[in-house]
């Protein structure tokens, strides 16, 4: 993709801190007239560089009292096989992300249970009873940090004038 105008990074990072704020308050942060500020997200959003926005919800305040990575191998590795269990996998209410990788294991499964037994069970009846999947290896989370935003769009990153 090309790089972005430092106008639309402003936009970016602004959006990244506060996806609510208002047109207004974000045409004023970025230096922009509200009109030019709102065809520029919505280019944006045209142009798939901003594909939404979403809600924080903290794990504990919907019943989610355990994290893990599950790090899974397959036994075979067609595109077919890959592509049958990322399909599969991805649509159990368990799943928060899934990541397809390389070296150990092909696949990192973030899951969310209720407890402990909830979590073995994930494992035990809805991972290791596929026929393609191998091996899994659960980690548990003890503490899960995400930063808003990508390297370059974050608040606190310097926007070349440009």
């Amino acid at each position: 993709m090309d790089s972005l105008p430092p106008q639309d990074m402003r936009i970016l990072q602004a959006l990244v801190q506060n996806a609510r704020i208002t047109n207004k308050a974000l045409a004023q942060s970025v230096g922009l007239s509200q009109s030019g500020c709102l065809e520029r997200v919505r280019k944006l959003e045209a142009r798939g560089v901003l594909a939404g926005y979403h809600a924080e919800i903290p794990p504990e305040a919907v019943g989610v009292g355990i994290q893990a990575l599950v790090g899974v191998r397959l036994r075979r590795h067609t595109r077919r096989v890959v592509a049958r269990f990322r399909s599969y996998v991805i649509e159990l209410p368990e799943v928060v992300s899934l990541f397809h990788v390389t070296g150990e294991f092909d696949f990192f499964v973030e899951g969310a249970a209720r407890d402990m037994d909830h979590l073995r069970d994930f494992g035990l009846d809805a991972l290791t009873t596929r026929p393609e999947v191998q091996q899994i290896q659960t980690s548990l989370m003890f503490e899960a940090i995400r930063r808003p935003g990508w390297p370059g769009v974050r608040p606190e990153a310097p926007v070349d004038p440009a």
